[in-house]
């Protein structure tokens, strides 16, 4: 039997090994785009309004272009919604409440307006988690980093994910805004820096400005720096709000059993917490008499 000082270091080590794990995980860092993820509010995915609210922007927003054909709709009903509830407020017609999502557009038409058929998203919200954020924190960023840009297809371009070939869908929420880009590289032949600003209003105009960097100044590098929206029926704080509760459905939707796992993993921690002490204190009978 493991004498009591073993078990001991055996425990200590145990929780430093899972201390050392929750501390690696990153927070929200430069994506591989060089653009700056936002961290996502967690709270909200124990908070039944901003889920159940998530649900009602994922149906009035995406559903009609992206399916999450692994989720169905009475599954809402673990969010605290009812039946009716549901049939009311997120069904189209014709669906029926144990229907998976499905997206009523076809895989040629989206191919012949977007030039690919939208993804489905029931699990990306875990696809997007990279070295630098969790998915949760990417899909908060990408969809609050839109700027108007008329070369592009759709209007729209942006931060995070350049030439994005979905549009803003959510632009009358949040309204319009530009965009200055600067980038800064090697001149010609590798000699000294050159500096190139491309700014979009919130029209989507583009105008763009290239000098000659003198000295050490500068580095090289490209920046994103967004503008002000304007424009929108929500203001930023609201549009911020809403694009969390958004955030939080599709990461629900991902794992739909996760919070569960978490409450059920408490517990567990707590048993063998209480369990640890007992097996001490069984060692240490054992062994008084040996001793």
């Amino acid at each position: 039997m493991l004498s009591t000082l073993k078990l001991t270091k055996w425990f200590a080590a145990g929780l430093t090994a899972a201390a050392a794990l929750f501390s690696s995980i990153p927070a929200a860092q430069a994506s591989e785009g060089g653009y700056a993820l936002d961290l996502f509010p967690t709270k909200k995915l124990t908070e039944q309004p901003a889920l159940q609210h998530g649900a009602q922007l994922f149906v009035n927003y995406c559903l009609s272009c992206h399916a999450a054909q692994s989720m169905r709709y009475n599954r809402l009903m673990d969010l605290g919604l009812t039946e009716e509830q549901i049939k009311e407020n997120l069904l189209f017609t014709g669906t029926k409440v144990g229907d998976l999502m499905k997206v009523a557009i076809t895989p040629a038409d989206a191919k012949a307006w977007f030039g690919a058929n939208p993804p489905d998203l029931s699990v990306v919200a875990r696809a997007r988690a990279s070295h630098d954020g969790s998915g949760a924190d990417w899909l908060y960023t990408y969809l609050r980093s839109y700027y108007r840009d008329a070369t592009r297809p759709t209007g729209w371009n942006n931060a995070l994910y350049e030439n994005v070939g979905m549009p803003h869908v959510l632009w009358q929420l949040q309204g319009a805004r530009g965009a200055t880009i600067t980038d800064v590289k090697a001149g010609e032949g590798g000699h000294g820096l050159t500096k190139t600003v491309i700014s979009f209003d919130q029209a989507g105009l583009r105008t763009e400005k290239t000098e000659k960097l003198e000295g050490h100044s500068e580095h090289e590098g490209r920046t994103i720096e967004l503008g002000k929206p304007s424009g929108g029926h929500l203001s930023q704080a609201d549009f911020d709000n809403a694009v969390g509760d958004l955030v939080a459905f599709l990461t629900y939707m991902a794992d739909p059993s996760a919070q569960t796992r978490h409450r059920i993993g408490v517990w567990v921690l707590l048993f063998l917490g209480v369990f640890t002490i007992i097996a001490w204190n069984l060692n240490r009978v054992y062994w008084k008499d040996v001793k």
